[in-house]
């Protein structure tokens, strides 16, 4: 059956704006402080799941159907092919959605009025991305989306400044790399400019955080190079990294492949 990407296209733009009002109104500000591997709303995952069954069928086709992205003990595999894609960026969401929950719930020590409000937007954008990714991947391949992860950030002082937005930098610049990386491995024409709206907006939380460290420092030498290109990191970079912060072992040797 032919498929319009440009109507799946605004398929996804309607679903993140009605994820985010429903956010904006507070009806699911609690969920923010609950552990990463508690699942989203039956009412709200069959919203989400029946909205983007169509978008994320055309993006999964033709990935491999006997790749489970299910996890072997303490291991979890991503996957391969988009769906590995997939499931690398809901590793990476559900990573940033529980560190900013914590942040929320427990502001650090000094925290200005201004501070509270741009982190619990990023709170809720990282939310929304993070319930996405499991929606879409639950609709389109229920054998392969890979579980709720355990974060760890016990190495953390979410009572202190300086090591919130340190860590908070940390998980925005990977992100943005990750999805950079990611790039070249995706697949779908479609999927690949979805990514690209999700990193911008990735981007726009680097810089903001970047700038809380240390004035002027959202386009550092360390992120951006100089013709003026933004970092693009391989998944093994990116996990290596993001593991110190997840208890379960993340393979994600076949992402893309």
């Amino acid at each position: 059956m032919y498929r319009n990407p440009f109507a799946e296209i605004f398929l996804y733009h309607n679903l993140l704006h009605h994820m985010s009002n429903n956010l904006i109104k507070g009806s699911d500000e609690a969920e923010f402080a609950k552990p990463l591997y508690v699942p989203i709303k039956r009412r709200s995952f069959f919203m989400y799941a029946g909205a983007t069954a169509g978008a994320t069928a055309l993006l999964l086709s033709g990935c491999d159907d006997d790749d489970s992205g299910g996890s072997n003990s303490n291991s979890v595999s991503l996957g391969s092919g988009d769906v590995g894609v997939l499931n690398y960026a809901y590793a990476l969401e559900q990573l940033e959605a529980a560190f900013y929950a914590q942040v929320i719930a427990t502001p650090y020590t000094g925290i200005t009025t201004d501070e509270r409000t741009a982190l619990t937007a990023i709170s809720k954008h990282e939310a929304i991305h993070r319930d996405f990714f499991k929606a879409a991947i639950t609709a389109a391949a229920p054998t392969q989306i890979i579980p709720g992860l355990t974060p760890d950030f016990s190495k953390i002082n979410f009572a202190d400044r300086t090591q919130v937005l340190t860590a908070a930098k940390t998980f925005e610049d990977l992100g943005v790399g990750a999805y950079n990386g990611a790039g070249a491995l995706i697949q779908s024409g479609t999927y690949l400019l979805l990514a690209g709206k999700i990193v911008s907006v990735e981007a726009r939380h680097a810089a903001y955080i970047r700038d809380l460290l240390t004035p002027g420092s959202f386009s550092g030498s360390d992120v951006v190079n100089a013709a003026g290109l933004d970092q693009a990191l391989p998944v093994a970079t990116v996990l290596a990294a993001a593991q110190t912060y997840i208890k379960e072992t993340i393979n994600g040797d076949n992402v893309g492949k």
